[in-house]
């Protein structure tokens, strides 16, 4: 077999392995199943992965590269709270689309434990989250933002795969409740520091209405007048 075909065969077999896990998440599948499906005989399937737990994580982490790989290739908006919008929609996109990889990257609960590829897409969010911070637009820390986020993306993801269907105003209605929960826009108060948080997540949200460098200008000028408040 050529290198090419190695790589292919063990490609199959991990798609394979996915599918039959999608087919009943939460179950347990046969590796004689995932071989027949391949047209291989379970030689081959320990060559390349050992055993079926060796299967499991070469799976869970072929989900991750694939889940990189999409994130990778978005582009930025420039404003870290509509890229962690972005980033939330990027990520249920990705779970609906692939539900198998994704039972097994983020469904599999094992207390204190997670797999080792789960803390790559993680980086890239505490990454965002503290840029957040850094420009003043949340009031809870990056770490704790990145929590909140991951936590209800996670559950909305794994609520629609088992519902088998995609629920925009679900996602949308959670997605934006954490959000305002983490820059402080939920919260009711007449202060100029929350009108002013209110106007920028708004602006950000919705960067048509004035367009992309004329957003940027007025979170910055916000974010000035925030700032000579905060020195009075």
């Amino acid at each position: 077999m050529t290198e090419d075909g190695s790589i292919d065969t063990r490609s199959r077999l991990l798609n394979a392995a996915a599918d039959l896990i999608a087919a009943a998440p939460g179950e347990d599948f046969s590796l004689r199943a995932v071989c027949d499906v391949v047209g291989v005989k379970m030689p081959t399937l320990y060559h390349f992965f050992g055993s079926k737990q060796g299967l499991i994580e070469a799976v869970i982490e072929h989900g991750f590269d694939m889940y990189l790989s999409a994130k990778s290739s978005s582009e930025s908006s420039g404003d870290p709270i509509q890229d962690l919008r972005m980033g939330w929609d990027a990520h249920v996109v990705f779970g609906l689309e692939n539900p198998g990889f994704y039972t097994l990257m983020y469904g599999k609960v094992r207390p204190g434990y997670s797999p080792e590829a789960q803390s790559r897409p993680s980086e890239m969010l505490r990454s965002l989250t503290s840029r957040a911070e850094s420009e003043g637009r949340l009031v809870v820390d990056h770490e704790q933002a990145a929590a909140h986020i991951l936590a209800t993306n996670i559950g909305v993801t794994l609520r629609l795969i088992i519902q088998g269907r995609d629920d925009p105003e679900l996602s949308a209605g959670v997605r934006e409740g954490v959000l305002a929960a983490i820059t402080g826009t939920g919260q009711i108060g007449d202060d100029g520091k929350r009108l002013g948080h209110s106007i920028i997540e708004f602006a950000a949200a919705h960067p048509e209405v004035l367009g992309t460098n004329e957003t940027q200008l007025l979170i910055q000028w916000i974010g000035r007048l925030g700032e000579g408040e905060g020195r009075r």
